[in-house]
């Protein structure tokens, strides 16, 4: 007994580490992470190393686990800034994209796995939503520095729609393990109202427990070793919580981690740490368990089948429910055709496809190995592909701060001031000579290991270790300031145009210049609303307007998304994709006044010619000053 209690400690930490490791060579050539924990599982399972684990109750009760730790993360270290700027579009994807993309998935289902409708709207559930956890290791690990919108897009979409997809997927399975067949209109009526039941309890007891983790921190006065396990532990009390009276708990665990992640918590780096590296762990076990119990010596009997659905899930089912989510909103069609393709499949579709298995049905190992491969499909397929498309259609945006050397500092007893260790770097602003604010203060500086202090010390140079005592929430000039000169700077006019122009400006000021056809409204703006305007009323860092034959490029915006930055170039510098689908509200609607436009221009223009005396219209100005040159 003993000797078998030290084998299994000892191969569970030996995988622990080999995921480890393998998380090296995922950093180093951009491999999906979550591949490579899938394989190290299948690797030492049945079919490898010959380890059994064919306990479904426990992979499944141990993902739980594990997903709920992975979401409380994410909603902690999810801004509200990011969240307001997605909420439209992120929303409309958690929820009806993701019963779009069942809806269509499992029409293809039913006839290439000859399943029942019930069964592939079940199979087409668990593999609706995203993963959050695969999808921004991919844009960490190449290093991908995506537009804002873009990015909190993808981020509040996984974050959000895997309690939709939990909901229909559990749903589903009960419905077919009581072999009842209701009719259309009945199965629409409860699922609609079990939805609202399940997510509104869900979303009020993730609210309530938020704020009940926050305001127990502030008043428990714990050591710092115990306080990231109680708020864990109390994470996970929510998420029990709303489960265990009929809510949803990812959903509630998540909103639990958001409204705190987003308050005055107290020792708020020292939580983020520790969760950071908790939902590590909580990855690598569930990747692992999930791939220990796959049998992929059953996966040819339909191998071709699932990857002709994995290839469908990618290619159609996907980017149609992005397009008709994303219809209403006035989003650029290549970043449209970026968040439809990183759609990557994970575990949470892995984990779900065990529910067939818990419920006992017929064909539930079919559900779950084609599950299984459809994922593997999502990930070779678009696992390696996201940042070559985020280039060739122009998402990426050069970095606005340098490298950075940084560490954060918990003041004991203090919820609202912070000390900053800032390593000055070379080329940085402060290194150059410029001062530090003076609502920052600076208190002591480490040079060629001797400490004094900043009065004492005259000029930074670069290698000096700067501690700065910030009240609050720091802003981000701090970071500016000790940053070292980004790879491709803010004035490059290879990417931010030939020169910089003053967003108090009036517009007017660039019609008189330029002759872009601005109307007299919009040159009596300044050239920051225009911008704005012309964005759909939101502007963010490398946005670009081409108005006539000037394009203004945003260079930087402040914290409340006010333009504070622009750059006007004669010609387009950023790569321009031509997506010939995925057409905004926006775009439709203009190109149906322009085909208006030109079916009654003939009627009009006959109508002018049949009419006696008329006068030609008077010739432009820019015309007629260039026919008299």
């Amino acid at each position: 007994m003993e000797h078998a209690i030290y084998l299994v400690t000892l191969v569970g930490t030996g995988l622990v580490v080999a995921a480890a490791f393998s998380s090296l060579i995922a950093f180093r050539f951009g491999a999906p992470l979550l591949l490579l924990f899938l394989c190290i599982g299948l690797a030492t399972g049945v079919d490898g190393l010959g380890i059994e684990f064919d306990n479904a109750r426990l992979a499944y009760f141990a993902g739980s686990l594990a997903l709920a730790i992975i979401l409380f993360d994410s909603g902690f270290g999810t801004p509200l800034n990011a969240l307001r700027q997605a909420a439209g579009p992120a929303l409309s994807l958690a929820t009806i994209g993701v019963m779009i993309t069942t809806a269509i998935f499992s029409v293809a289902a039913f006839y290439l796995l000859n399943l029942s409708w019930l069964e592939s709207s079940l199979l087409g559930a668990a593999v609706a939503s995203t993963d959050a956890a695969a999808v921004f290791f991919l844009l960490r690990a190449g290093e991908i520095h995506l537009r804002e919108r873009v990015r909190s897009t993808l981020e509040v979409e996984s974050g959000t729609n895997d309690p939709i997809a939990i909901f229909l997927t559990i749903t589903l399975v009960e419905i077919i393990a009581t072999h009842a067949n209701p009719e259309a209109n009945v199965l629409a009526t409860s699922l609609a109202v079990g939805f609202l039941i399940n997510m509104g309890l869900g979303a009020v007891i993730g609210v309530l427990g938020g704020l009940a983790i926050v305001r127990l921190v502030e008043r428990l006065n714990l050591d710092h070793g115990l306080l990231p396990i109680f708020v864990l532990t109390l994470s996970l009390m929510v998420f029990a919580a709303a489960g265990a009276v009929g809510g949803s708990g990812f959903l509630a665990v998540y909103l639990a981690g958001l409204v705190a992640g987003n308050s005055d918590i107290r020792a708020v780096t020292i939580l983020k740490r520790f969760q950071d590296g908790m939902s590590w762990l909580a990855q690598i076990i569930m990747f692992l368990i999930l791939g220990l119990f796959a049998t992929p010596s059953q996966f040819p009997a339909i191998l071709v089948p699932a990857v002709l659905l994995g290839l469908f899930l990618i290619f159609v089912a996907r980017p149609l429910a992005v397009w008709l989510c994303l219809v209403p909103f006035r989003l650029p069609r290549p970043e449209v055709a970026f968040v439809s393709w990183v759609g990557l499949r994970g575990a949470v579709s892995i984990l779900l496809a065990i529910t067939p298995l818990l419920g006992g049905l017929a064909n539930g190992r079919l559900i779950f190995n084609a599950a299984f491969i459809i994922v593997l499909v999502s990930l070779v397929v678009q696992g390696w592909t996201v940042g070559p498309l985020a280039r060739r259609l122009g998402l990426i945006v050069p970095a606005r701060l340098g490298p950075l050397d940084k560490v954060e500092l918990e003041l004991p007893g203090s919820a609202h001031h912070e000390l900053l260790a800032y390593r000055v770097a070379p080329g940085s602003p402060v290194a150059r000579g410029e001062r530090i604010p003076r609502w920052a203060r600076p208190s002591l500086v480490l040079r060629d290991g001797r400490s004094m202090r900043f009065q004492d010390m005259g000029r930074l140079t670069a290698g000096d270790q700067v501690y700065i005592f910030v009240p609050d929430r720091y802003p981000r000039l701090l970071d500016k300031l000790f940053a070292s000169r980004a790879v491709v700077d803010p004035e490059d006019a290879d990417f931010f145009g030939a020169f910089p122009v003053d967003p108090a400006r009036l517009a007017g000021e660039l019609e008189a210049a330029y002759a872009p056809g601005l109307t007299e409204a919009e040159q009596k703006l300044t050239v920051a609303a225009l911008v704005t305007e012309r964005l759909g009323g939101q502007a963010e860092y490398a946005d670009r307007v081409m108005i006539g034959p000037i394009e203004l490029i945003v260079r930087d915006v402040d914290e409340k998304g006010r333009i504070t930055g622009l750059g006007l170039s004669f010609e387009p510098t950023a790569p321009v994709a031509r997506v010939p689908v995925f057409l905004s509200a926006g775009e439709i609607a203009d190109r149906i006044a322009a085909f208006i436009r030109n079916w009654r221009k003939p009627v009009e223009t006959q109508a002018g010619e049949s009419e006696p005396g008329e006068t030609a219209a008077p010739e432009p100005a820019a015309q007629k000053a260039a026919s008299e040159s």
